[in-house]
């Protein structure tokens, strides 16, 4: 059990590093670095110039995703997304090819690389969990859940690709990160022997802030989507500006997270047990606002895009651990 659990730790802070890299990619518009997957550029090395590519590499990597897409779009309108299919299928900035760069190209390669590690990761903590199945098979069907899951977080992030970085699979790619980390923590909480907490009605307040920042993360989408937008047209100066109402609702419902999450530090503070999740949270939410605060008024640095995101994914997994913690019923009754 100390091995199965060490390992499900050292899992979890893989999968943060693997979307901290992920939001590296995205801030420096390195997605389409490898226009294949899972290779890159036909080559399990890329390559580190163009001269290395054919002279038509953009004619070739375009029809390979448009095959793709293809498969895709049917697989979409079997599950009645017929509209979705047909823009996929018939918006030519799908297949737009980028010119080639090598920097974006490695930075595209070494987020894959990392991604190979930590799905080797889970297969190996699949294959432990298999000896706890006698006692805690619990742990083995959650460990097998997770796999799947990477398998089809894998398989969907090759439709991302071929998809020239659609917005909407990007973030139903982020947000199937975000289960697969639920399922981690699960799974290193019910692996650990502490004990659960008591604090009367913080169990509503924790599932309020935890719905309250996945509606958070899924408008910070939204303003990351318009980011793309306007950086067609506009300097990086002018970005915040001309960004539409997505911004001012990411940037107001900000404050609904704020609240909500003091209200429950406030409660986790005067129990003795559950100071650890406060002083975590006040950790976590402060460098969230401050980052957010930053982008907004220092025109958007690249390098503090995926530190506001990785700080948005932990505090969602501490939420979620102290979910898992927290008994549900009041301190009078659990006495009685």
């Amino acid at each position: 059990m100390r091995s199965f659990r060490r390992l499900s730790l050292s899992t979890l802070v893989a999968v943060y590093i693997l979307i901290f890299v992920g939001g590296v990619v995205r801030s420096t518009g390195s997605g389409m670095g490898c226009p294949d997957w899972p290779k890159c550029f036909g080559s399990w090395v890329p390559p580190t110039e163009v001269s290395q590519l054919p002279e038509n590499y953009k004619e070739v990597y375009a029809a390979y995703r448009d095959k793709k897409n293809q498969r895709f779009a049917k697989y979409l309108s079997a599950f009645g997304f017929e509209e979705t299919a047909s823009k996929i299928l018939t918006n030519p900035q799908v297949l737009n090819e980028n010119d080639f760069n090598a920097t974006k190209t490695w930075i595209e390669y070494i987020n894959r690389i990392v991604g190979v590690i930590i799905g080797l990761f889970i297969f190996a903590l699949f294959l432990l969990s298999l000896r706890l199945w006698n006692k805690e098979r619990k742990l083995t069907l959650a460990s097998f859940a997770t796999l799947i899951l990477v398998g089809l977080q894998g398989w969907f992030g090759s439709f991302v690709v071929s998809s020239n970085l659609t917005t909407w699979t990007i973030t139903v790619h982020m947000f199937l990160a975000l289960i697969i980390v639920g399922f981690l923590v699960y799974i290193f909480k019910e692996s650990s022997y502490g004990q659960n907490i008591t604090i009367a009605s913080a169990y509503g307040w924790v599932v309020a802030s935890m719905i309250a920042l996945l509606t958070q993360v899924f408008f910070g989408t939204q303003v990351r989507e318009g980011i793309d937008r306007v950086a067609l047209t506009f300097a990086r100066e002018s970005w915040i500006d001309n960004l539409g109402q997505e911004f001012v609702i990411h940037r107001a419902f900000s404050w609904i997270v704020l609240i909500l999450n003091v209200i429950l530090i406030v409660k986790l503070w005067k129990t003795g047990g559950a100071k650890i999740f406060a002083l975590a949270l006040i950790v976590l939410l402060l460098g969230t606002v401050l980052a957010g605060t930053a982008m907004a008024y220092f025109a958007v640095p690249a390098f503090l895009q995926p530190v506001h995101l990785l700080l948005a994914t932990v505090t969602f997994g501490i939420l979620f651990m102290l979910l898992l913690r927290l008994n549900r019923r009041s301190e009078s009754v659990l006495n009685n």
